[in-house]
């Protein structure tokens, strides 16, 4: 098995990073994931960071996000909150990753079965509210529900789909350290979702 370490790619093209989570989905998914374990070595991951992704997922248990992309710690920039949406507290955290840290790729991660999404859906078909803070939450993703009433398919998916369009397009549209290196070529922004029940992420 390989002993990965984290990249030193800050001069990767975009397309090429957004690869390199393919292909770490891939092995994972098929069980041959080359990131053995860190704990025995964890002084190999001790120097400045350096990746090439960064991540806005869901704070969900079921979605590791360095485990399924076969990424050791430095290669991906990982900013998650229940609904995975964008708020001006991630969003400096995603303008670090892209200004500083010099990252590739940023992907917004929905995923099957999203209780944030779930929650909200009971919100707008239902008129259920949740307690304290939590409401915040279904508020921020309840947008994405609201757009997709209408359409074709399952509601839920639908809606998951459409919070993680929905984020995409705000990163790029609230920030400008985001949407210069965008227009540049430079940093892609883009949308997925995985499967909880396969293990599969899916790009749009």
């Amino acid at each position: 098995m390989a002993r990965s370490r984290p990249l030193a790619v800050i001069t990767l093209p975009p397309a090429d990073a957004l690869e390199l989570l393919k292909a770490g989905n891939a092995r994972f998914v098929a069980g041959t994931p080359e990131s053995d374990a860190y704990g025995p070595r964890v002084r190999d991951f001790a120097g400045a960071q350096n990746p090439f992704a960064a991540v806005l997922g869901c704070s969900d248990s079921r979605v590791p996000i360095e485990t399924i992309f076969d990424q050791v710690p430095g290669n991906v920039f990982v900013v998650r909150v229940a609904g995975n949406f964008v708020n001006d507290d991630n969003l400096g955290s995603i303008e670090f990753a892209v200004e500083i840290l010099k990252v590739r790729v940023v992907v917004v991660l929905g995923h099957g079965r999203c209780g944030a999404v779930m929650a909200a859906l009971s919100l707008v078909r239902e008129g259920i509210r949740q307690h304290g803070h939590i409401q915040g939450i279904v508020d921020a993703v309840a947008p994405a529900v609201r757009a997709v009433r209408s359409a074709q398919g399952d509601w839920l998916e639908n809606a998951i789909a459409q919070n993680v369009a929905l984020n995409v397009k705000a990163i790029v549209s609230r920030s400008k350290i985001v949407a210069e290196p965008v227009a540049a070529g430079h940093v892609q922004v883009v949308g997925a979702t995985y499967n909880v029940t396969s293990g599969v992420v899916t790009f749009v």
